[in-house]
């Protein structure tokens, strides 16, 4: 094989001595890098920012590790690693770990605080925000910021934290902004560059892994795409387009197939398993849907394992387990089950014996030393770590999960299977998006195990081959802000930079940016429809005198004519008055010069037009008007409420200050903002023990199913706790009216729905009577107490002596057992 050509070798001779660190960089790494990482690269050493979107897989997070590589040449400069969610931040800080040694990396994720003066620090977002707002010191020698998984800013109820880090982060910062492919990535390329200067944006497509697209069909993968038509024409197997239009005999031309079915056909045909349904193809034979365990067969057969099986529900994932323990399925080896064994015992040690009952854990721990596993949010998350990680290591072979796996969490695998191709999204079954389907299918394909990554969709009664198709074809979704600003946000921006720069700062948010950009598209209509107008004007000049004022009589009589015929039921005074007006009015038509004009009706028709644009025209203005200064109108409606309730207060010559109770609500965050304020400024909750405050603060972090009915009154804790609940409630009334008098949207009632399951844990009940009481899966149990822990301890930083002291004791309560074992 011949070694790089002339050209290439003074290329990179030439890339050495404009970019060393880069090339320095890329010599120590396991790959050889790609363009777009290179570009992220150069552009980091130039002094630039950078926004590199990429499909899941292809090694974005490199052009990271390139920054905190950059800020370790130079002592005493820090580089900080965001990820949105503490599962990715804990598997981050192991990987800096293992380059830069134990010393130079600390975490930190609200509940977890290692090493926090390191040079390199891993958080999550809402850390490094807060840190941003108390001016924390740990920012001085701050040289690079990464905000990985940065598309997270669609996100409803947490992506306004990335904004406010993007827009508050010091000039002097370098952001790192990783991305899922997006379509308008140069749009939200565009509004970086204009809050953080100079940031160039590097979009890459390519995947590192090729995938290829089947369909699952009784038994035989057929390719999605018909590859003789050339991958540029991307035109749908002409098999499975028979299939569906009900022709499901002949598969001639799939030599998959035919191997397939000759196979079957040598050895007799097998019976199905229980538990599988014949399918109907539409207009057509029947189709027979192969259950779970066959389908793993196949895939390994065909050696397309590891594999994730997506399905949307809990539910589903776990019955998959037992479907394929029930049919004895076993995937591993005996060394391979030895070693699971071990690693399983090694990561749950801490445990006690009681709570692994409680949570099945043998039958747990003999599904992984099979070769499967569940994966969602109900496992408990030091579980779904061990799963994780057994994955990674090639042990666990097969996947069921529900999408949260898409979620930016490190677990390739050969193959992503996707039985259904809608979910339940807590109202309705709705189809997946594209963007959806591309997060899924982005796990399949190990870069540097595998030539190719596969995504296999099971054949459904109804299932559209084309609508498959355009699902796979388009790549990219919108990222679309979901900013807005809070009470929090607020005092803070108001503390920090009074009232006219706050403003300012919530006009360069990215939401105001896009409504500003589609505004630059409704300004154009209106210029285009202004010159229509003045058209249409000049038509109906008419030399009799003023057109436009007769026809304006003309349309208000049209229009009292028509109310009064539909309204015939009116009172009789009512139609009266109604009658004299519309006599008014053809005295007045009949007497204007221009009535008796000989082209009186063709000024008409072209005034018609002139009035249907114009309304159409003014509509959009007010469109316009509604869009320009959106964020900043509902900062003043939020500063409004938090005036008529002291936060702040308006001094003479207009400036806007923090009160004392303001300045207590800087360090307050979540939905919950000002309800918890209010309650501590009240003293609502002076006089409760720790269990019962643990139990009040779950209920206003704690979410309840649609479905869900509440404890009533006799499943809550008794004593001081439903004074103070009804007290909460009470208030949150108050409060919800007032927001709604200032235009603003108001909150969801507090939910006392697990208040008693977590009083009980705060007193030191077992597991099992708690999950019993809270009926609900462990890993949610643990969610729920996590954000309980959250709001204690702002409460412990924030509220007087006497209820700080029992904020904290109530959160080492809560924070035992399993809630204080899982790091996620």
């Amino acid at each position: 094989m011949s070694g790089p050509s002339p050209a290439e070798r003074f290329a990179r001779a030439s890339a050495r001595s404009t970019h060393p660190h880069t090339a320095d960089f890329a010599e120590m790494q396991r790959f050889e890098l790609d363009d777009f990482q290179i570009a992220g690269c150069h552009a980091l050493e130039d002094g630039r920012s950078v926004l590199v979107a990429a499909p899941t897989g292809a090694g974005k997070t490199i052009v990271g590790e390139f920054a905190i590589h950059l800020a370790m040449l130079e002592p005493g400069d820090k580089a900080f690693y965001t990820t949105p969610i503490k599962a990715l931040s804990n598997q981050k800080f192991h990987e800096l770990q293992e380059v830069y040694g134990d010393d130079e990396v600390g975490l930190l994720t609200g509940d977890t605080n290692i090493n926090a003066s390191a040079r390199i620090v891993v958080m999550t977002t809402e850390v490094l925000r807060n840190m941003l707002y108390a001016d924390s010191p740990a920012l001085r020698g701050l040289r690079f910021v990464v905000m990985d998984e940065v598309h997270y800013l669609a996100d409803r109820f947490r992506g306004a934290v990335w904004e406010e880090v993007i827009i508050h982060l010091p000039p002097s910062v370098k952001l790192v902004s990783l991305s899922a492919t997006v379509s308008n990535a140069e749009e939200f390329g565009d509004w970086l560059d204009t809050v953080r200067g100079d940031t160039e944006v590097i979009v890459s497509e390519t995947r590192p892994v090729p995938l290829e697209q089947h369909v699952l069909v009784r038994g035989d993968l057929l390719p999605l795409f018909d590859d003789r038509a050339g991958v540029a024409t991307a035109q749908v197997n002409q098999e499975l387009l028979r299939i569906r239009g009900g022709n499901a005999g002949g598969f001639e031309n799939n030599r998959r197939a035919q191997e397939y079915r000759s196979a079957r056909h040598a050895g007799g045909r097998r019976q199905p398993r229980g538990g599988h349904k014949p399918l109907r193809a539409a207009h057509g034979p029947r189709i027979e849907r192969i259950d779970r365990p066959e389908v793993v067969e196949l895939l390994q057969r065909n050696h397309l394992l590891p594999a994730i099986f997506f399905i949307f529900s809990r539910a589903g994932c776990d019955a998959a387990v037992q479907q394929l323990r029930r049919a004895n399925v076993r995937l591993t080896s005996a060394e391979e089950r030895a070693e699971i064994r071990q690693i399983v015992d090694e990561l749950t040690f801490t445990l006690k014996d009681e709570d692994l009952a409680v949570l099945h854990f043998w039958e747990w721990r003999d599904n992984l030393e099979r070769g499967m596993a569940a994966h969602h949010a109900g496992l408990l998350p030091a579980f779904k770590e061990v799963v994780e990680e057994l994955f990674r290591r090639k042990l666990v072979k097969v996947v069921f999960a529900t999408e949260t796996l898409a979620l930016g969490i490190n677990m390739p695998a050969r193959t992503v299977v996707l039985e259904k191709l809608e979910k339940f999204n807590g109202e309705a079954r709705v189809a997946i998006t594209s963007g959806e389907y591309t997060q899924l299918t982005g796990r399949a394909g190990r870069r540097g195990i595998d030539v190719e990554g596969h995504a296999v969709v099971q054949f459904t009664e109804g299932l559209d081959p084309q609508s498959v198709a355009a699902l796979a074809s388009r790549r990219t979704y919108p990222l679309n802000s979901s900013f807005r600003p809070t009470y929090n946000m607020a005092v803070n921006l108001i503390d920090q930079f009074g009232r006219v720069r706050a403003r300012e700062i919530l006009e360069s948010s990215f939401a105001q940016f896009q409504a500003d950009r589609s505004v630059v598209g409704l300004a154009r209509q209106v210029k285009d429809a202004e010159e229509s107008l003045a058209g249409y004007e000049q038509a109906m000049t008419c030399d009799r005198g003023d057109f436009r004022e007769y026809s304006t009589i003309r349309r208000e009589l049209s229009d009292l004519e028509k109310i009064n015929r539909r309204d015939a039921t009116a009172p009789r005074r009512l139609r009266d008055e109604r009658q004299q007006q519309i006599q008014s009015l053809r005295r007045r038509m009949q007497r204007h010069p221009c009535h008796s004009c000989p082209d009186r009706e063709a000024h008409a028709r072209w005034a018609e037009r002139y009035w249907k644009l114009k309304r159409s025209t003014d509509k959009t203005r007010q469109q316009i008007d509604q869009r320009t200064g959106t964020v900043a109108r509902v900062f003043d409606r939020v500063v409004e409420v938090l005036a008529a309730l002291e936060y702040v207060a308006i001094e003479e010559d207009g400036a806007t200050v923090l009160t004392p109770a303001g300045r207590t609500m800087r360090r307050i965050y979540g939905e919950r903002d000002l309800l918890v304020a209010e309650s501590l400024r009240q003293g609502l909750w002076e006089g409760l023990d720790a269990p019962s405050l643990a139990a009040l603060a779950c209920c206003l972090v704690y979410e309840p199913r649609r479905d869900e009915a509440g404890p009533g009154e006799r499943g809550l804790p008794r004593g001081a706790f439903r004074g103070a609940l009804d007290a909460t409630q009470t208030l949150w009334q108050e409060l919800d009216d007032l927001e709604r008098d200032h235009r603003l949207p108001g909150s969801e009632s507090p939910a006392s729905g697990l208040a008693p399951a977590m009083h009980a844990w705060a007193k030191g009940l077992p597991l099992d009577s708690v999950l019993t009481l809270a009926d609900m899966a462990a890993g949610d149990f643990v969610r729920w107490a996590k954000q309980t822990i959250d709001l204690l301890d702002q409460i412990s930083l924030v509220a007087e002596p006497k209820l700080a002291k029992t904020a904290r004791t109530a959160l080492d309560a809560v924070r035992r057992g399993i809630v204080a074992y899982t790091s996620a």
